[in-house]
């Protein structure tokens, strides 16, 4: 007789358990560093619609890639346990199995490298690094000899691939260069996206503690993280005015600051909240917070005049 884990739920059907395993909630990260990007390129007069569809693709896949190995290498250390408060993991519930999900992640890293190399053609060599770089953090985020998840490296390594890296490679790809206010604006949209992190490793301290994953939350205390997470999520929707300010963005990029209204209901969960259910609702809303932040700036980005257009005006 199979004999199922102790922290098993009910199996879904097979399609079902790995769109579970993708973790569909936390795919709009890497959605709005690729509408900010595109902005900025945009802005610069250097859109490129099929570029920009390529680099959502790969932006996805590469999720997807490092949320299956997450499942897989969570597992095979241990930190998946029965305690867990966080939504059922597709291996440690026995749904798929630790070979599969390994295989799976594979697959979409290969994917996306698959259509990188397209990008590759037409960027050159620094896609190249820029993709290379973010498979080996993927698998590198919990798998390795080093991984960084368990070394309280998760944040810095989500707000650079989240934040710089997406933003300025997808305008790369589409421009051939990154222009300043990129790698401006790439900073708050990588904040928010570490914030989703930041709620995960709060929610999920004790556990983590447990089974010796060492996260930033851990290292820090829940107490400090859920500062941090304030820290992170405020400096995030005050920098569209830092932006205009400097002179970086034009002024349409305040729209951003609509994105407030979001944030309010995640802010206040993550500071009182200590009950799975309550963080899970947080980092649900925290992501859609990213989501609509990463949405506002770009179309506010975008919607300015370009410097392009703006230098065949003006010139003589």
């Amino acid at each position: 007789m199979t004999v199922q884990p102790a922290c098993a739920a009910p199996r879904p059907s097979s399609i079902a358990c790995w769109v579970a395993a993708a973790r569909p909630r936390t795919l709009p990260a890497a959605v709005a560093p690729v509408l900010v990007g595109s902005a900025c390129a945009a802005h610069a007069g250097g859109f490129d619609a099929i570029a920009a569809t390529l680099a959502l693709a790969v932006a996805l896949l590469l999720q997807i890639g490092t949320n299956f190995v997450n499942d897989w290498g969570d597992h095979r250390r241990g930190a998946d346990g029965p305690e867990r408060l966080g939504p059922t993991r597709a291996v440690a519930a026995g749904w798929i199995t630790p070979r599969a999900m390994a295989c799976g992640g594979a697959i979409a890293f290969a994917l996306a490298a698959a259509l990188g190399f397209v990008l590759v053609l037409r960027a050159g060599p620094a896609a190249l690094l820029l993709g290379a770089l973010s498979i080996a953090a993927g698998v590198a985020y919990t798998a390795g000899p080093f991984p960084l998840a368990y070394r309280g490296l998760g944040e810095p390594f989500v707000l650079a691939f989240f934040g710089p890296v997406a933003v300025c490679g997808t305008e790369l790809v589409q421009r051939g260069s990154v222009s300043a206010l990129a790698l401006a604006a790439s900073l708050p949209v990588g904040m928010l996206a570490s914030a989703i992190l930041v709620v995960n490793n709060v929610r999920d301290v004790a556990t983590d503690a447990r089974a010796g994953k060492r996260t930033l939350a851990v290292r820090i205390g829940a107490g400090a993280a859920r500062r941090l997470y304030a820290a992170l999520v405020v400096a995030a929707l005050a920098s569209p005015f830092v932006l205009w300010a400097s002179g970086l963005a034009p002024a349409s990029a305040l729209l951003a600051l609509g994105a407030a209204f979001a944030a309010r209901a995640p802010l206040r969960a993550v500071a009182r909240q200590t009950d799975g259910p309550a963080l899970n609702g947080a980092l649900a809303a925290t992501a859609r917070l990213h989501l609509v932040f990463g949405a506002l700036l770009a179309a506010g980005i975008a919607l300015a005049p370009s410097v392009a257009a703006g230098a065949a005006v003006g010139a003589p």
